[in-house]
């Protein structure tokens, strides 16, 4: 049952063949993951980005856009906290283990986003 015309939950930018435009969401994937050498302010880019797009285009993609928010959120927490605690000096530590996280997350997420799928676990505060 092919439907020739678009649906609502299709107004992404397609690409020829139908497919949805996938650049902006990788766009803000390397957004986030600069921000490890910007101190945070591409995430800041990108975590806008991610809110004006979201809702614009097929369930799986607006996932991502949900995933990259949440990726957003739970980094501040985790650099937050982290920071705190070199006060303690296991704050490197925790640090160290943020990047890791986040470095995971995105190739996840760009991972997912080249097959064309929603990521894993979106909900989750893990990987």
């Amino acid at each position: 049952m092919n439907d020739p015309l678009p649906r609502e939950d299709d107004r992404a930018v397609a690409e020829p063949g139908g497919a949805p435009d996938t650049t902006i969401p990788i766009v803000v994937y390397v957004l986030h993951l600069a921000g490890m050498v910007t101190g945070g302010l591409t995430s800041l880019v990108a975590v806008v980005i991610a809110y004006v797009y979201r809702g614009n285009g097929p369930h799986w993609l607006d996932e991502h856009y949900r995933y990259q928010i949440r990726t957003f959120w739970l980094a501040l927490l985790f650099f937050g906290v982290s920071g705190l605690l070199t006060l303690v000096l296991i704050g490197f530590l925790t640090w160290l283990a943020a990047v890791v996280w986040l470095v995971i997350r995105c190739v996840k997420g760009l991972k997912a986003l080249n097959e064309k799928r929603a990521p894993d676990n979106v909900d989750t505060w893990w990987v």
